[in-house]
């Protein structure tokens, strides 16, 4: 009898415990569906260290630059995106390639985790703070479908699968007259290309829009996977 009491106890305990992790669970801080931007400068093993700066859309989607400093040819910044997701206590990039970065929010703050979403055990600095700065221009390898239509052009991003509005550029508007079969078409192009955010001319609202920078190339028999 005494033991069936105490295994009670311990199951009862048990539960208690688990619901207190789901409660805090629960109330984690959600991460806001806003544009944030991030920055901060992580140990680098031949550098004097990385700047990493991350910048959160609204859509989903994300842009991280990470610029080596002090590397022995100069400081070299890689650009790269994808989607951002939420879980109950991670945040989540999944690159164009599908490679995911963890991070884990801790106040208005991310901290960076390894690459199985697990905490970094060290002295040095792996925390990125909330600031204020613009997208980066660095070149990004793009690939999606773009199609002209009134002159107005639109990029399907096939990384993240959301559309985009295209700054205007000569080189790429003739590329597709060139490449298309049919007024309006859907022409696949890779590129090398980056993200700025600017006001819509229909309403106003800041939205995010593709320039495409150079290496462009047009396939009208190709597509997203």
């Amino acid at each position: 009898m005494k033991k069936i009491i105490i295994t009670a106890v311990l199951v009862l305990s048990g539960l208690s415990l688990f619901g207190c992790r789901t409660l805090a669970t629960n109330h984690e801080p959600p991460l806001q569906a806003m544009q944030q931007s991030y920055s901060g400068v992580v140990p680098c093993a031949d550098c004097s260290g990385i700047n990493v700066s991350l910048f959160l859309q609204q859509d989903g989607t994300y842009v991280m630059q990470e610029t080596y400093q002090g590397a022995k040819s100069g400081d070299h910044a890689i650009a790269s995106y994808g989607k951002w997701a939420r879980t109950a206590d991670k945040l989540v990039l999944t690159d164009s390639k599908g490679e995911k970065r963890y991070f884990h929010p801790q106040g208005e703050n991310l901290a960076m985790l390894d690459t199985h979403g697990q905490p970094i055990v060290s002295q040095f600095n792996y925390v990125l703070k909330p600031t204020q700065q613009d997208m980066p221009k660095t070149p990004m390898v793009l690939t999606g479908m773009v199609q002209y239509s009134a002159d107005v052009a639109l990029f399907s991003d096939c990384a993240t699968g959301k559309v985009f509005p295209v700054a205007a550029n000569k080189t790429l508007e003739q590329g597709y007259l060139a490449a298309r079969k049919k007024p309006n078409e859907l022409v696949f192009v890779s590129m090398d290309g980056h993200f700025i955010v600017e006001p819509s001319t229909e309403d106003g609202a800041m939205q995010k829009t593709v320039v495409a920078d150079n290496k462009v190339k047009f396939d009208a028999g190709k597509g997203c996977p």
